[in-house]
């Protein structure tokens, strides 16, 4: 008897619809066979499945079983097939009899029939609602996160005996409601821009880079607070929209780093250490996964201590950071990651880190400092939209009792959510969120300059040698400024701070 049972297999953030076809034959000897390119994890679920069905109470047919994964050429890899490969022999040897066909199956098998969770199950909720099924069954943990699809009927799976209770009307299991995603959480941060002695400077381009996206580069000698001032930045992000929160939320589903939340809330904040792997930070493998950056998507990737990066995982952050995704090729497929994140960057100008600092001597022979700066190439400085330098602060900044209460997050972020409100709402028909996603037509159209502004570039460009890119990411960064400021059209004020923002000559040669 044939058995057909729907499922689902992860192809990048996406899942794939997958047909388990079980066929039991009456003649031959006993066997149990897999087909359809499974892998080890695949291949391990007869085991599973043959002590669950047993173990739940069920006769595991002494026959010649054949489970078909379509389509074939797919590779499918992971547990997920557990759960339907089970109710498949089920229904295939007669001990269960009913109508399965509008609903799709997930979930990893334990020996006593317990259903385990599992990953990526945002991903197969969206392709249920996508076709059309009247709902989903998944493991009893993971039923939140995908109730945060609306229009869909989630089933929570307890264990493999429950389910068939339900399938078999003694014992029905209630779908689960819709999670309320309206109520907001107060985060708790851990730092505090009050709590950052001095750095109005760095404060103010941070300010700037979280309201409109832009990516920045802290420079300065050690101590000086570059690395506290990165670590301070998500208190001051603005808030993820809901399609930015359900992007994140199936990267992380993939990624099996949702930590029984159901959707994420807040923008990430990724901190890779500089020994990490160009596989490690892109992604990919031989089943291309998730890297740093794309972990990072709609938050921060910070990469402390910059040049000591390798210089092929640097140059490989080129393409992701002008177009906002990472494609994967490999011979089996070809993978499309979102990658739209703050870089944020911090370094020491030399090896000893006390170049131009007046109060200590630089160490350093001019060959060990050029080749120090020389490790990050000029193109991929060209894309960092803000290069500040972070001087030391002073001793009697850090022992001085404060007169005047620096300025909390909390008003900050106030600032920044409005200046990011107005992009949401000039964006609104587009597919981006941010100032530092424009692209050039964009510019033109959003970004229209008076006769004083154009006279102010022209200047710059010419002094400055600025390059296209440079002119462009200049714009862009004015038009943060003025969004931050309330004011509809850039002004030559606007140019001007921006313009602070660029390397100096010598960095850029």
């Amino acid at each position: 008897m044939l058995a057909k049972v729907l499922s689902a297999a992860l192809v990048g953030l996406d899942a794939v619809p997958i047909e388990v076809e079980i066929d039991i034959a009456s003649q031959g000897l006993p066997n149990f066979f897999m087909v359809g390119l499974p892998d080890k994890a695949v291949e391990e679920a007869k085991e599973r499945v043959r002590s669950a069905i047993r173990n739940s109470g069920a006769d595991f047919p002494a026959k010649r079983i054949t489970v078909n994964l379509a389509p074939a050429d797919l590779p499918k890899e992971g547990p997920y097939y557990d759960l339907p490969i089970a109710l498949g022999i089920l229904l295939a040897s007669g001990q269960l009899q009913t109508d399965i066909s509008k609903f799709l199956f997930t979930g990893e098998l334990s020996l006593d029939g317990r259903v385990r969770p599992t990953n990526g199950i945002l991903p197969q909720t969206l392709l249920a609602k996508d076709k059309k099924l009247e709902g989903i069954f998944v493991p009893q943990e993971n039923a939140h996160e995908a109730s945060i699809i609306q229009d869909i009927k989630i089933y929570p799976v307890k264990d493999l005996l429950s389910l068939f209770n339900h399938l078999t009307n003694q014992q029905l299991t209630s779908p689960l409601f819709n999670e309320n995603l309206n109520e907001e959480v107060e985060k708790e941060y851990d730092l505090d821009m009050a709590d950052v002695k001095g750095q109005h400077q760095a404060k103010r381009a941070l300010e700037i880079a979280a309201a409109g996206g832009h990516n920045i580069l802290l420079k300065g000698p050690p101590g000086a607070g570059k690395t506290l001032l990165a670590r301070t930045l998500p208190s001051i992000l603005p808030k993820l929209t809901f399609a930015e929160s359900i992007e994140v939320t199936k990267i992380y589903s993939i990624s099996g780093m949702l930590q029984g939340k159901p959707i994420v809330r807040t923008r990430p904040f990724r901190s890779p250490h500089h020994t990490t792997s160009l596989v490690g930070l892109i992604g990919g493998s031989s089943n291309p996964r998730p890297g740093e950056i794309t972990l990072a998507h709609r938050g921060v990737l910070f990469l402390d201590e910059f040049p000591e990066y390798p210089r092929q995982v640097l140059e490989a952050l080129r393409q992701p950071i002008e177009d906002g995704i990472v494609t994967i090729s490999r011979a089996t497929a070809k993978i499309t990651f979102p990658a739209k994140c703050m870089l944020v960057a911090a370094q020491n100008p030399c090896p000893c880190g006390y170049l131009g600092d007046p109060d200590h001597n630089c160490r350093c022979i001019p060959a060990q400092i050029m080749r120090y700066q020389k490790k990050i190439s000029g193109p991929l400085l060209d894309r960092i939209d803000i290069h500040l330098d972070v001087p030391a602060v002073k001793v009697e900044k850090l022992t001085e009792r404060d007169t005047i209460k620096a300025e909390s997050s909390a008003i900050i972020r106030s600032r920044v959510q409005a200046a990011r409100d107005k992009q949401t709402t000039r964006f609104k028909n587009t597919n981006i969120t941010s100032n530092a996603e424009m692209t050039n037509k964009m510019i033109r159209d959003y970004c229209q300059l008076a006769d004083n502004c154009l006279s102010l570039l022209k200047t710059a460009i010419d002094k400055f040698h600025l390059s296209g890119r440079s002119y462009h990411r200049v714009i862009k960064i004015s038009r943060t400024i003025a969004d931050l400021a309330g004011s509809e059209n850039i002004k030559p004020e606007h140019i001007a701070e921006a313009l602070q923002y660029r390397p100096r000559m010598e960095e850029q040669s």
